[in-house]
């Protein structure tokens, strides 16, 4: 019964040594010392000795299998170190390498002009409002005095979904659903995406975007408009510009402008930016008609007010001196950082 033991414990160390891996051991451990395990096995037979002899050959048997244990485990620790080891080698990381750079988006002109322009009238006490893309036909032009069958409809051709409602054209609608929900006096720019069915080119999108902007009180004249109007040119293209009104019609304001400023390339001396006339135009203007005051609840023999509406991509383009327009949707981050 000991020379089996021995022989048990001898080819259980023996595998043990020869194995090569963690799952190989599990499996001599099994064999060996499992429910159906010789070891086990062999325990079974103690039966089979006398009451005398069976203390000494428990005893026996605990000390084989506290052998094969520690065998166990210590070639488990030794494999599970080579293995760290290899996994080391294979996985090793070249530290003097470049570290690879992380991509991180850039801020769009637009985005920076827009932020410059709220600066500015937020800074002359505007509020900033927001309306909604997808207007009805009556913000968007009738309660702009722009009543069906009108040719300024033409020109702002847009995309409708149905018969009363539509991609607005203008932000000017924000300024009606303000004078209809606000309490007056209003001071309010109203940014904003707009559509109109355009031809892409150099100057055209069919997805641009506008800054409106109103004020409506009491005693408010064509002089604050300009006022206003002048501050904010001198604070965006520099102290030295200078604005020009040409008259000008816009179905929704009456009289109506357009405003040009001094070219802030050449001071208006001329040159290829303002095409030799020292001015460049930035945006239209007026005084609010009585109609459009009217249809939004307000008395235009007690109130009266100015709006005025100018394209972002334009004061981007002409600060930034863009010459295409295109260039501003095409995601490349070459021309994004520039600015």
């Amino acid at each position: 019964m000991q020379n089996k033991l021995k022989q048990i414990r001898d080819e259980a160390i023996a595998k043990i040594n020869s194995a090569g891996e963690l799952d190989k051991l599990n499996d001599i451990r099994v064999s060996f010392l499992g429910k159906k395990g010789e070891l086990t096995s062999i325990m079974k037979s103690m039966k089979d000795l006398s009451p005398e002899e069976r203390p000494a050959f428990g005893q026996m048997v605990n000390q084989a299998r506290a052998e094969i244990e520690n065998a166990l485990e210590d070639m488990k620790s030794s494999l599970a170190k080579k293995a760290r080891e290899l996994q080391l080698k294979s996985e090793v990381i070249d530290v003097t390498l470049p570290a690879r750079k992380n991509n991180v988006g850039h801020r769009h002109p637009n985005s920076i002009a827009l932020d410059e322009v709220e600066r500015i009238f937020v800074g002359m006490g505007y509020e900033v409002v927001e309306g909604p893309e997808v207007e009805k036909d009556y913000y968007n032009f009738e309660a702009l005095n722009i009543p069906e069958n009108h040719p300024a409809r033409d020109e702002q051709d847009t995309f409708y979904i149905n018969a009363n409602m539509l991609l607005r054209s203008q932000t000017s609608g924000v300024q009606v659903h303000t004078m209809e929900t606000q309490p007056l006096p209003i001071k309010v720019i109203a940014p904003g995406r707009v559509y109109r069915s355009d031809e892409v080119d150099a100057t055209h999108s069919p997805c641009f975007h506008q800054i409106e902007g109103l004020v409506v009180g009491k005693d408010i004249t064509f002089a604050d408009l300009k006022g206003t109007l002048a501050e904010f040119a001198r604070e965006l293209f520099g102290e030295e510009t200078k604005v020009k009104f040409r008259p000008h019609h816009f179905p929704f304001t009456e009289p109506s402008a357009e405003v040009d400023v001094t070219c802030f390339k050449c001071g208006g001396k001329g040159c290829r930016m303002c095409k030799g006339s020292g001015w460049i135009e930035i945006l239209g203007c007026g005084m609010v008609h009585p109609n459009v005051l009217r249809m939004s609840g307000i008395d235009p023999d007690e109130y009266s007010g100015f709006a005025f509406g100018v394209g972002l991509e334009r004061i981007a383009l002409l600060k930034y001196e863009i010459d295409d327009m295109r260039l501003m949707y095409e995601n490349d981050v070459r021309f994004l950082k520039q600015f």
